[in-house]
């Protein structure tokens, strides 16, 4: 490995290591990385620091506050010269928060999503889907209604539980 080989691998983990840290603007007890947004850490064909960012759906409107955020985070760090790139395929989907990231939306109130979405084969049904249950993040109970598709954000449903009598946001799985 060269000395300039080396000191781009140290650059790498450490623009990994600095992005960790870095908020989701509308839930900020994940980061990014947790959320799966952060794809990616390279460096360009020009050698510039590229971050690889997947909105959780296209029209997402934190994504350019993320895009600063990230900048701004290379730059506290000193970092050089980056980009953030956004792509959207592959698409991103719930499959990607990780079971830590999980942990912290039940303990802030937003039950997690359930269930995986990784299959790309959808069954054709003619009965009626059976009723999912959500568990309530606050009481752990399984009785609840769903009060609105959309919460507080369009990747969020609005539910009440039955038993607390608390409204909670259902991060929905897609």
């Amino acid at each position: 490995m060269t000395a300039a080989n080396a000191h781009a691998d140290a650059t790498l983990q450490r623009a990994w290591s600095v992005l960790e840290s870095v908020p989701d603007p509308e839930i900020p007890v994940v980061s990014i990385r947790e959320l799966g947004i952060l794809r990616d850490v390279r460096h360009g064909d020009d050698g510039v620091l590229e971050v690889v960012i997947t909105p959780t759906y296209s029209g997402c409107p934190a994504m350019s506050q993320i895009a600063e955020d990230i900048a701004q985070a290379i730059d506290n760090a000193a970092l050089g010269a980056h980009r953030v790139k956004t792509v959207l395929a592959p698409a991103w989907t719930t499959d990607w928060i990780t079971d830590d990231a999980r942990e912290k939306l039940r303990r802030y109130g937003i039950a997690p999503p359930t269930g995986a979405c990784s299959s790309t084969e959808q069954p054709l049904r003619f009965v009626p889907y059976k009723k999912e249950v959500i568990a309530c993040p606050r009481c752990g109970s399984a009785h609840t209604e769903r009060l609105a598709q959309f919460g507080s954000t369009a990747c969020k449903a609005l539910y009440r539980c039955l038993d607390c009598r608390e409204p909670f946001d259902y991060f929905k799985p897609y």
